[in-house]
């Protein structure tokens, strides 16, 4: 293969998970000679990494597709990912695609565009129950400004209602602690300092493995780490949110005070419905007392509405105990079918412009809640870590609740770390000024 028919480009759709294998395959490519190009450039071979975690996903997937055929028809045109998975049949009837790779295949596409002359079936998928132990990617972690993301976990065995992730990522498999450890290490040589833990289902993390871990063992673990300044975990259920959790987040500095918790609902019967281990009472616990016993946590929610026989009132529940939580943001998911799921085979669906206005509303909520938090920082010191610097001279980064600041610093540089002065909410935003350098 002459060099210029190395030219290949990736689109990744979806979860941190998605973009960390992308990431993975796009650097062995490049290390054996291959070239990056856009997705909007001419490339020969064009890998299209796929969600299917809603329709709209789905839809976005396929046009995707049809859109990478149509800068250069010669190319060889690869989908892998949930998609490919859980609808290959559908993706073989799209004309443009030459080979649908699940994610029980997806480890070896670098082997497959290496032959990819020699393949003769347009499928390269397995059963994806199959797999019993989480499977390694060659360590290139994805990277973003300042932080890394380490993937840790795969998979997922609560097949709730709604949710058809378990078809297209198998069971839960938990990575060793070693392999985190020695990546983790690796990056912090590198430079990194903050690290975002994440999976497809961080919760069952530890379940698998002969050694019987759990989630708040791996983070103390790292936290050993020499030259780890900060730890974020990707997103935790809120009946994970035990009494040691709390404790950890308490006494461990370098676990930052923010969570994205995995919410969907805040009402008993909808929950129910949805196979989700935990009701409204527990959600109010757990998250009111993380708030009490850790200054500052800024707790941020996945929700979904309109699910399937979801009342007026059902919706309210959920509306008024997330209202009285106090999330600083949420992201609102309006429900549509997933194939092959318990919650598809309802009777009882909302209507589409049930489905909005509800969504709407929680969005009008979402602005209220984020403006009355980070009001509350006004005035406040806090410590953000640089990461990136705009022509006007502002410097921008996260705070350790996760909280983006701009602020005017002196001789500012990347990737370190300022204590600066919140001084005003400007559109979203907190603006500080003044610093001093940790």
């Amino acid at each position: 293969m002459s060099f210029r028919k190395k030219r290949v480009a990736f689109y990744t759709l979806g979860c941190k998970v998605n973009q960390y294998e992308s990431e993975s395959i796009k650097n062995q490519l490049l290390k054996k000679g291959y070239r990056e190009e856009s997705f909007e450039n001419e490339a020969d071979i064009y890998v299209v990494n796929s969600c299917t975690v809603t329709s709209i996903a789905d839809k976005k997937t396929r046009n995707i597709l049809r859109r990478a055929k149509r800068l250069n028809p010669d190319s060889t045109l690869i989908v892998t990912g949930c998609y490919a998975q859980t609808n290959s049949k559908e993706l073989l009837e799209i004309e443009e695609i030459d080979f649908v790779v699940g994610n029980t295949n997806k480890n070896g596409l670098v082997s497959l565009i290496e032959d990819i002359d020699n393949k003769k079936s347009k499928l390269i998928s397995g059963d994806i129950f199959e797999g019993r132990e989480y499977e390694e990617y060659e360590f290139a972690t994805l990277r973003e400004r300042t932080r890394a993301y380490i993937k840790v976990q795969d998979g997922c065995n609560n097949f709730c209602s709604y949710c058809k992730i378990p078809f297209g990522r198998g069971r839960s498999r938990s990575r060793k602690l070693e392999s985190i450890c020695k990546e983790i290490t690796t990056l912090v040589e590198e430079g990194f300092k903050e690290f975002i833990i994440i999976g497809i289902n961080l919760s069952a993390y530890g379940e698998d493995l002969d050694k019987r871990i759990c989630l708040e063992d791996l983070l103390e673990r790292v936290a050993k780490i020499e030259g780890v300044e900060r730890i974020r975990i990707g997103s935790i259920y809120p009946d994970k949110i035990s009494d040691r959790f709390i404790e950890l987040m308490k006494r461990e500095r370098k676990l930052m005070p923010h969570l994205h918790i995995s919410l969907q609902s805040c009402d008993d019967t909808v929950l129910r419905r949805m196979k989700r281990e935990y009701g409204a009472k527990l959600i109010e616990d757990r998250v009111l007392s993380l708030k009490k016993e850790i200054p500052n946590v800024e707790c941020t929610a996945d929700v979904i509405v309109g699910f399937p026989g979801e009342t007026e009132e059902m919706f309210e529940n959920s509306y008024n105990l997330m209202k009285k939580i106090g999330f600083t943001d949420l992201h609102i998911f309006q429900y549509s079918d997933r194939e092959n799921t318990l919650a598809s085979k309802f009777t009882d669906k909302i209507d589409n412009k049930t489905k909005k206005e509800r969504a709407d509303r929680l969005e009008v909520l979402k602005k209220q809640m984020k403006e009355k938090r980070l009001k509350r920082y006004e005035g406040e010191k806090l410590t953000i870590l640089t990461e990136e610097i705009k022509e006007d001279g502002y410097i921008y980064g996260y705070s350790e609740n996760y909280l983006r600041v701009k602020a005017k610093i002196a001789n500012a540089k990347i990737n370190e770390f300022v204590r600066v002065k919140i001084i005003k909410l400007e559109e979203g935003l907190l603006i500080a000024d003044g610093c001093e350098r940790d």
